[in-house]
C-alpha cells in the first residue's frame, strides 16, 4: 500500500488514476501521510484517522502541490461564503467569490469545482473511517461501543456533505414529482484500490429522493451511535439539528417539529445575539462548529475571521441592512468602528460600508466556524409550526419571538404579537426576514433561496438581483426606506441553467458516466 493516497476525487476519482498523476490528498491523519493498514492498526491510529477526517473538512485543498494549503472547503468556511455569495444579503467586494456572486461561473471555475472535489474527497475519507473502524473491531483493536461513535461520526460527516453538494449541483426537492429528478452521486464506498476506482466510476447520480433517503437514513445512524458531545464534533444532538434542516427542504413540517423537539431542554439560546460568537468554543448556543485554529490556517484563505473580517472581502448588502424589519436599534446592528474592537458590537464600518463583526479573530484565525445553531433549529419548527396542516401559529409566534427578542431594545414594546400578522403566510414571511437577518454572513441564504422556488407561499424566483459587485458606498446603508437600487448583478431566473451550478469539467473529463450526466445547458 502506497504511503500517499492518490488524487481521487470520488466522483472525482478518475482525475488521477486516468492520467497517473502523482498529486497527493491529506492523509487520514491530520498532518502525516500513513498507509491505509497502519491507519487502523491501533486505537491511537484510529482516533488520528478520525481527526483527519475533521481536519480534511476544515481545511480541504485547493492546491493539491501544498497538501496543507486549503480554502476551508467545505466546512471550514467555504460553506459560508459560498452561501453567502449565491444570494443577495452581501456585497462581494473583491475577486475571490466574484464567480459565485455574478453567477458567471463555468465548469472550470475552481472555487466551485473545489467545492465537489473537496466534498467528495472528505467523503472519501469518511468512507474510508467506516470500513477501518470496522475491521479494526473485527481485528479487537477497538471496542465495538467506540467503533459504533467513530461510525456514527463518520455517517455525519459523510450526510452533511452530500446534502451541501445537492444544495448546489441539483435543483430542489420540489422541482419534479416524487424528487424524481438528477441529484448528485451518493457514495458508501471507500475508494483506494483501481479495483474499487472500476466499479464505482459506472455508479452515475442518485435522484434527489434517494439522496434525501440516504441522508436521513446516515443521520438516524449518528443520532443512535455516536456517544461524543463535543460541539467541535459530530454529536448526536448535531444530527438531530440537521434531520430539522433536511425536512424543512422537503416540507415535511411534521417531522420537523418531531426532530426539534428532542432538543428541548438541551440548548438554550445565549442572551446575546453576539453569545455564540464572543465564545465560539464555549457556550449554550452552537451545536455544530468547526475547530480552527492558528495552525491548521497556515496561510489566510482558511478562515471566516481572514476573508470577513481583516481582509474584508465580502460586506453586508444594503438590500438587508434597510430592511425595515430589521429595526434600526436592533443589537445586531451594534457598530464597534473597527474590526480589532471586538467588544459586544457585531458589524463594523470600513470605507462606508458594513462588515460582519462575527468572525473576531483577524490575526490567529481562531473563530470556530458555525455550522449550525440552536437558533436554527427555533426557526424551523417555527416555520414548521406555521405551514403544518393544522397550523399553530401561537408555538409559531412563541418560537420567533425567541431569537429575535434577545436582539431588541426593548422587547416589551417591540415584540410581535399575534395580531401583528393576518394570517399564517404573513407569520411565515416574518420567520424567512428574521432568518436573514439573524444568519446573515453565516452562509444559510443560498439555501433558503434554493428551497422557496416554487413555495405556496413566499416563492423566490431564481436568484434575486445584487448590489454591484464591489465596496457599496456609504449612502447606500442609510436607513428609513427599503433599498431600491442601484443593481449591477441581474438576477437569475429559475429555468435558466446558471441556477445550479454545473459539475466541474475535471469530473466529466474522467468520468464517463457523469459526463452523459451533467446539468442541462453545460
Amino acid at each position: 500500500m502506497k504511503k500517499i493516497f492518490k488524487y481521487i476525487t470520488l466522483s472525482f476519482f478518475g482525475v488521477s488514476v486516468i492520467s497517473c498523476s502523482d498529486e497527493t490528498v491529506l492523509d487520514l491523519s491530520p498532518i502525516n501521510n500513513i498507509s491505509l493498514s497502519d491507519a487502523f492498526s491501533s486505537p491511537s491510529l484510529i482516533e488520528s484517522s478520525v481527526n483527519g477526517m475533521y481536519n480534511a473538512a476544515a481545511i480541504g485543498q485547493y492546491n493539491s502541490t501544498n497538501p496543507n494549503g486549503g480554502r476551508g472547503y467545505i466546512w471550514g468556511a467555504a460553506f459560508v461564503q459560498q452561501g453567502d455569495n449565491r444570494g443577495e444579503d452581501v456585497v462581494n467586494t473583491a475577486t475571490f467569490y466574484q464567480l459565485t456572486y455574478t453567477a458567471t461561473y463555468d465548469p472550470t471555475t475552481a472555487n466551485n469545482v473545489y467545492y465537489w472535489v473537496d466534498g467528495y474527497r472528505l467523503i472519501n475519507r469518511a468512507n474510508l473511517v467506516i470500513e477501518g473502524v470496522t475491521t479494526a473491531v473485527e481485528a479487537g483493536i477497538i471496542t465495538q461501543d467506540v467503533a459504533d461513535d467513530y461510525i456514527g461520526q463518520a455517517k455525519f460527516l459523510r450526510a452533511i456533505t452530500h446534502f451541501e453538494l445537492l444544495n448546489f449541483f441539483a435543483r430542489p426537492y420540489n422541482f419534479s414529482a416524487g424528487a424524481s429528478h438528477p441529484g448528485v452521486p451518493y457514495r458508501e464506498v471507500g475508494i483506494d484500490t483501481q479495483g474499487e476506482i472500476d466499479s464505482e466510476i459506472v455508479k452515475g447520480r442518485n435522484t434527489v429522493a434517494e439522496v434525501y433517503e440516504k441522508v436521513l437514513q446516515d443521520l438516524d445512524d449518528a443520532e443512535s451511535l455516536i456517544t461524543n458531545t463535543s460541539l467541535t464534533k459530530a454529536s448526536a444532538n448535531a444530527a438531530i439539528a440537521f434531520k430539522t434542516r433536511v425536512y424543512l427542504h422537503m416540507r415535511d413540517w411534521d417531522n420537523v417539529i418531531v426532530e426539534g423537539n428532542k432538543l428541548n431542554g438541551s440548548y438554550e439560546l445565549e442572551d446575546s445575539p453576539n453569545g455564540p460568537f464572543i465564545n465560539s468554543y464555549d457556550n449554550s448556543e452552537s451545536i455544530f462548529s468547526l475547530n480552527q485554529a492558528a495552525t491548521l490556517n497556515p496561510g489566510v484563505n482558511a478562515a471566516l475571521a481572514s476573508q470577513y473580517n481583516r481582509r474584508r472581502l465580502v460586506a453586508i448588502s444594503p438590500i438587508i441592512w434597510r430592511d425595515p424589519s430589521w429595526l434600526a436599534d436592533d443589537l445586531r446592528r451594534e457598530d464597534n468602528s473597527t474590526p480589532t474592537d471586538v467588544g459586544t458590537g457585531m458589524v463594523f464600518t470600513a470605507g462606508g460600508a458594513k462588515f460582519t463583526l462575527k468572525y473576531k479573530d483577524g490575526v490567529n484565525y481562531t473563530d470556530a466556524s458555525p455550522v449550525i445553531r440552536y437558533a436554527e433549529v427555533l426557526l424551523n419548527m417555527a416555520e414548521a409550526q406555521a405551514r403544518k396542516a393544522a397550523p399553530d401559529l401561537p408555538a409559531s409566534l412563541g418560537l420567533l419571538n425567541q431569537v429575535r427578542d434577545r436582539a431588541l431594545t426593548d422587547p416589551a414594546t417591540q415584540s410581535y404579537v399575534l395580531a401583528d400578522f393576518a394570517n399564517a403566510t404573513e407569520l411565515v414571511g416574518a420567520i424567512l426576514k428574521e432568518r436573514r437577518i439573524e444568519f446573515v454572513m453565516e452562509g444559510r441564504r443560498w439555501s433558503d433561496i434554493h428551497r422557496l422556488q416554487g413555495d405556496d407561499m413566499h416563492p423566490i424566483a431564481g436568484i434575486p438581483q445584487k448590489v454591484a459587485n464591489g465596496t457599496p458606498a456609504a449612502d447606500l446603508y442609510t436607513l428609513g426606506t427599503p433599498y431600491d437600487g442601484p443593481y449591477g448583478v441581474p438576477a437569475v431566473p429559475y429555468a435558466d441553467f446558471k441556477f445550479v451550478w454545473p459539475i466541474p469539467q475535471v469530473e466529466v473529463n474522467a468520468n464517463p458516466t457523469l459526463a452523459e450526466q451533467q446539468n442541462p445547458g453545460w
